[in-house]
């Protein structure tokens, strides 16, 4: 049996398997060194870790304690800092060399880092990038590396901090097993290694970055991929009319009555589509190359100063996709529209999307999307 320990240098649980005197943190490279409760003394309540009983000894110094973090664009060094004010989690997924490749997905990326450091004065170095591109095999947007660059995102958050999860790549759908969803499916988003190791699932993800948000710390996700509408599963989603603007907020909290709220925090999501309709990927928005349609209508909503309140950034992102859609006869093309996953398991769902997505907006809580200002 695995006990939970936490890591001695960026706190981060871990997994200690029976036996082992130490172990080492997959996102700081730290050495915790565990201590047999039976052969050492009793010490103060304090000294011992809230996940467990094992003892965390500071790590004796040697000429490898110094390693570079995996999560860090900053030179060789400490990890970024969990208390900053701003930090980012960006992954892009183009599943290079395979049926389910993408063109886009690594400009969204680029693109999304570019704003946050030049619009939003996100430090670069508070910033991780998961990409294929990366070398260095932390990086690279497996579904571990993806768990734990989740986990670090929302790590000891405090009030103030003002956190931001970008997706880009492939969503999906399953069976909901648990009786938590209006429609009866979950929402997924698929890493690189999805079809061996399996989709990270809605309910993870809202348990992972939703409810440790807590007072006065608030989250945005942009969310680029198919089905998408509520793949952070939280309680309220803003319906709005495409044409009129008018909204109302519907309520998608289980009837189970589990809470999939927050701690006390504030989360926002920004979604490609509904979770019933497919995303795109194309070069017709921006006509020089590939990009994600919702990746780049949230950025074109800011930089043409439409970011004034949340209603009139969606409105903005749902006229910049209509106007290409109409330019294109009814599809935005160019790149292609992005397939649906998995189809065999959801063999006979009709979907009603088509070529034409819809950006959603869900949250934590109901809000006055014409009043309040938006912001990161």
């Amino acid at each position: 049996m695995y006990m939970l320990v936490n890591c001695s240098n960026c706190h981060t649980l871990l997994q200690h398997p029976p036996g082992a005197n130490s172990i080492c943190c997959a996102i700081c490279h730290a050495i915790t060194y565990i201590a047999d409760p039976r052969l050492a003394p009793p010490p103060p309540a304090r000294s011992y870790s809230s996940s467990s009983h094992y003892q965390h000894y500071p790590p004796p110094p040697h000429p490898f304690q110094e390693i570079p973090s995996p999560f860090s664009h900053a030179p060789p060094g400490p990890p970024p800092a969990v208390h900053g004010t701003k930090r980012a989690v960006i992954c892009a997924v183009s599943y290079k060399n395979t049926k389910n490749e993408l063109k886009g997905c690594i400009n969204d990326a680029m693109c999304m880092k570019y704003l946050l450091v030049n619009r939003f004065n996100f430090p670069q170095s508070s910033i991780i990038m998961l990409t294929e591109e990366e070398t260095d095999p932390y990086r690279r947007p497996t579904k571990s590396n993806m768990r734990l660059a989740l986990s670090w995102l929302v790590q000891g958050c405090q009030p103030g901090d003002s956190l931001v999860f970008h997706f880009s790549g492939h969503g999906s759908q399953q069976k909901d097993y648990n009786g938590d969803e209006l429609d009866g499916y979950d929402e997924t988003l698929c890493p690189t290694d999805f079809e061996t190791q399996g989709m990270i699932v809605d309910d993870e993800i809202n348990a992972v970055i939703v409810k440790p948000i807590s007072h006065g710390v608030k989250l945005h996700a942009i969310i680029d991929a198919c089905h998408s509408g509520t793949v952070l599963d939280l309680p309220f989603l803003c319906r709005m009319d495409r044409f009129s603007g008018k909204y109302v907020w519907e309520d998608h909290r289980p009837r189970s009555g589990v809470w999939k709220g927050t701690s006390g925090g504030e989360v926002i999501s920004f979604s490609g589509c509904d979770d019933d309709q497919t995303s795109a990927d194309t070069s017709a928005l921006s006509k020089i190359t590939s990009t994600g349609v919702m990746t780049y209508s949230f950025i074109q909503a800011i930089e043409r100063g439409h970011r004034t309140t949340y209603g009139s950034m969606l409105n903005a992102m749902r006229a910049t996709i209509r106007k290409r859609t109409n330019e294109h006869g009814g599809g935005v093309h160019g790149g292609g529209v992005v397939p649906t996953l998995i189809s065999m398991l959801l063999a006979g769902r009709n979907y009603r999307g088509g070529n034409t997505q819809e950006p959603q907006l869900t949250a934590s809580e109901p809000f006055d999307v014409y009043s309040k200002p938006f912001s990161l």
